[in-house]
């Protein structure tokens, strides 16, 4: 299979949502129409339809009827399925976190995130008449940021089992049922997952849309993907701290510091709500309760994301180059899979004269980028850096040669 690295992102922090432990408590009561706050924002720009993620495109339908056809007439429906997207590549996929597709958007790119991947599958599996489980995948959490907003990020992959004519029940764990994760064998292998909803699917998704629509400052189109992940499943409690990121950026602080204290209640220890609520507060002029939930969240989360990254930043500025090595390497080590982070390392290698160290770390930006947009621009970064080698290469004489 096509080792594809994939994430469901959910934002965080400065411009917020939760990640996976929102799925851990069941919804006291489902959302009361007094958290939305529509007058406030202007009708939304796109059709919003939790439904569209999973839904077969005509494209899709032929590729089912055609291609899919000759490995499932070898090898059964679920295995057939399985063969045609992934292990025998003809579909050619490549992974790219820069937007959440829905199932035909991410066949017609031949692209997508985790989400996105999984979303296809489902509907190639219903298609067909396969019975689907999607599973939350707990993962160490893992952080990135973009445009000022920090974004917390979760897993989730797909099972299948063999059509309900041929078997009378599905074990987790047995044969019958068969899971697709695109993580690395290695690291999906020990991975403990849960089983969750359709609809809970659906909200990460939508949730995911207005994560998006919000770092390119799509306010209003953010909030309508927002409210519909809350309709569409209260328990994904990451709409909510979308939901409320989106408040702030309006100025309804009340209504947003309403919304994050609902997720509060519900999960006191959630660290992305509990930021958030630290920020509100001080919007509020309520220094003493900021204060109070800031040292709260110092307990839980003593080094914040990006802390070492920043001071790094702050050093290079400040031409300390070694200092900044130190930093940039402090967070590479608890976070090796953000791109930024080895490209500042190979930067301040480059600052000490280190070409090789600045080399491999730029390598290790590129293995690491989750879009094509990040591929691109660290790919070239790294291939002006091994034209610099070359060319030193080239004014360095060889030993031993004669001289004039």
């Amino acid at each position: 299979m096509k080792t594809i690295h994939a994430l469901v992102t959910a934002l965080a922090l400065l411009g917020a949502g939760a990640g996976l432990a929102g799925c851990a408590t069941e919804p006291k009561a489902p959302p009361s129409k007094d958290v939305f706050v529509d007058q406030a924002f202007k009708p939304p720009s796109v059709r919003i339809d939790a439904q569209e993620a999973l839904a077969l495109s005509p494209a899709m339908r032929r590729f089912a009827e055609n291609e899919m056809a000759s490995e499932i007439r070898l090898k059964g429906l679920r295995d057939g399925l399985i063969d045609a997207l992934y292990t025998k590549g003809r579909l050619q996929l490549d992974y790219d976190a820069e937007t959440t597709r829905t199932a035909a958007e991410a066949f017609d790119a031949r692209r997508g995130n985790c989400m996105s991947l999984v979303l296809m599958t489902a509907a190639f599996a219903r298609h067909l008449g396969l019975p689907v489980r999607f599973n939350s995948v707990y993962l160490e959490e893992s952080w990135s940021r973009a445009n000022g907003i920090f974004f917390v990020a979760g897993h989730v992959n797909i099972s299948l089992a063999r059509p309900l004519s041929t078997q009378s029940h599905v074990v987790y764990g047995e044969p019958e049922l068969l899971t697709i994760d695109f993580l690395p064998p290695e690291q999906a292998r020990n991975n403990r997952s849960r089983p969750v909803d359709e609809s809970t699917i659906l909200a990460m998704f939508l949730n995911n849309r207005a994560a998006e629509a919000l770092t390119v400052g799509q306010v209003d189109d953010a909030y309508w993907w927002a409210r519909q992940a809350i309709l569409t499943d209260s328990r994904w409690l990451a709409a909510y701290n979308t939901l409320a990121v989106l408040y702030r950026r309006k100025g309804l602080t009340e209504q947003a510091e309403a919304t994050l204290r609902l997720v509060l209640e519900r999960e006191p220890a959630n660290t992305q709500a509990m930021s958030n609520l630290v920020l509100v507060l001080a919007d509020a002029g309520r220094r003493e309760e900021a204060q109070a939930y800031a040292n709260q969240l110092a307990q839980l989360q003593p080094v914040p994301p990006y802390k070492f990254f920043d001071e790094g930043v702050a050093a290079m500025r400040a031409g300390e180059f070694a200092a900044a090595r130190q930093l940039f390497r402090k967070e590479v080590a608890r976070a090796a899979y953000v791109p930024e982070f080895h490209f500042w390392l190979g930067l301040a290698n480059y600052g000490m004269g280190d070409l090789a160290g600045a080399r491999g770390e730029l390598a290790k930006a590129v293995e690491n980028s989750a879009t094509v947009k990040d591929r691109q621009l660290y790919g070239a970064k790294l291939a002006w850096l091994n034209d610099l080698r070359d060319q030193q290469r080239q004014r360095t004489p060889l030993r031993g040669a004669a001289g004039s």
